[in-house]
């Protein structure tokens, strides 16, 4: 079928990809304030990891029982529910005085901000065929890129304009004008006036019928049973934190490293997230182009994956870079590269399970990121202070960036063990039957 002339669906990209940029702009202002607050709070990189760890685990949890209500009150109320929480708790880390306090507020920042890919993936199964969702992921997770890129331009002219205060009550309120244009303009397909009927036909081009009303979402324990599950969870269990290392210490690493002055916009940062903006959109055409040549589904999605899991590897030589743009060459790539991988494994989601088990899938697989993220801190902290203590500080860094470019490879070995072809589950039959794309 032709590309239709409606075409609404794409404003619901747009309304994805303002609230994933704010959801990663919340999400790195405590990044970018890091050195103030060190010496405001008197914090060790262990104690900095902590907090990042009390913002994992609640992401963790959150992820989970985002899924599961999103798949059950369905995406808008899922998303307007996940941002009141979140925005809030971002405006509340103005309030707090103690290192303790950080750790609760990170801890709700964290439980709101795990609606958003849960919301945003399932938005994206009920409004584009499959064909063209990776491109629509890609797209709106670029967001994560641009809030990453406004961030470190917004937030110290904040900080040195007004104070740290300041910049947790300003970036937080965003969410809140978001909030009214996702009320008037989000409506699933077959409720929305504005989707002519011959888009309303495209998006349904691949024969996936919408979740009936009242359609129970598929149970935790049959989604678990399930191997393509697995193959989604270790995917992002050993991907998603470093990403999370990405955002929450190369602020420090510049800054330790080449003597960053974060009080001043980070032209080195800018570019790092610029490059992954790049990234996201053009992983997300990739495999779509893939698919345009006639490429099976799940072969256009892994050799994709594979691609962007080669290209991170060059990041293991930044520890030989005797200059920050040479580093900064190096981590946009690796960066890139992940983002173009996130855009395809988020896919593979709506690709092998019916829509109204989507965000479950997608809340289970993100918790097991999470998980990652809240333990790989441990080990960040720990080299970091121990390297730091040998008067080496550096040499921390040099192991991560090592750990960084074979993570990629490793998942998608994982992923192929338990998903070596492509299985769309159907849940109307028994748990060994499933169609192949």
């Amino acid at each position: 079928m032709n590309k239709p002339n409606g075409n609404y669906r794409w404003t619901i990209v747009a309304l994805l990809f303002f609230a994933t940029t704010i959801n990663y702009l919340d999400r790195q202002v405590i990044g970018l304030l890091k050195p103030a607050l060190e010496v405001e709070f008197d914090w060790t990189e262990t104690d900095y990891s902590r907090i990042v760890m009390a913002f994992s685990a609640s992401y963790a949890i959150g992820l989970l029982l985002f899924g599961r209500v999103i798949d059950r009150i369905g995406t808008k109320m899922g998303y307007i529910i996940s941002i009141i929480v979140w925005s809030i708790a971002a405006i509340l880390h103005a309030a707090v005085n103690s290192t303790f306090g950080f750790g609760v507020v990170r801890a709700l920042l964290g439980l709101g901000e795990a609606g958003n890919f849960p919301a945003a993936i399932k938005s994206v199964a009920e409004w584009f065929p499959k064909k063209e969702r990776a491109l629509a992921t890609g797209i709106f997770n670029s967001g994560a890129n641009i809030g990453a890129v406004v961030a470190p331009v917004m937030v110290p002219w904040i900080l040195g304009a007004y104070g740290w205060e300041e910049a947790f009550i300003i970036t937080g309120a965003i969410g809140f004008i978001w909030l009214i244009f996702w009320w008037i303009f989000y409506e699933v397909p077959a409720r929305q006036p504005r989707v002519t009927k011959e888009e309303f036909a495209y998006i349904h081009s691949d024969n996936e019928p919408e979740a009936a009303a009242g359609e129970p979402p598929i149970s935790w324990g049959r989604l678990f049973g399930i191997r393509q599950t697995w193959a989604f969870i270790m995917g992002k269990f050993l991907t998603d934190p470093i990403w999370w290392f990405f955002l929450f210490w190369l602020p420090s690493y510049f800054s330790t490293t080449f003597n960053l002055d974060l009080k001043k916009p980070s032209l080195p940062l800018v570019v790092v997230y610029t490059a992954t903006t790049i990234g996201s959109i053009g992983g997300g055409y990739l495999s779509g182009y893939f698919i345009k040549l006639g490429w099976p589904v799940f072969r256009a999605r892994k050799t994709a994956m594979f691609i962007f899991a080669l290209a991170v590897m060059p990041i293991m030589a930044a520890q030989f870079a005797t200059n920050i743009w040479e580093a900064v060459a190096l981590i946009s790539l690796a960066a890139a590269a992940h983002q173009a991988w996130s855009a395809n494994i988020f896919t593979t989601a709506s690709d092998m399970f019916p829509k109204r088990a989507v965000s479950s899938v997608v809340g289970i697989g993100g918790m097991a990121g999470s998980i990652g993220g809240l333990l790989f801190p441990i080990l960040v902290g720990w080299l970091l202070d121990t390297y730091k203590a040998a008067g080496n500080i550096t040499g921390g860094y040099n192991v991560l960036f090592v750990i960084c470019g074979c993570a990629y490879l490793l998942g998608w070995g994982m992923m192929h063990l338990f998903a070596p072809r492509m299985e769309v589950v159907d849940v109307s039959m028994p748990p060994k039957e499933k169609v192949t794309l």
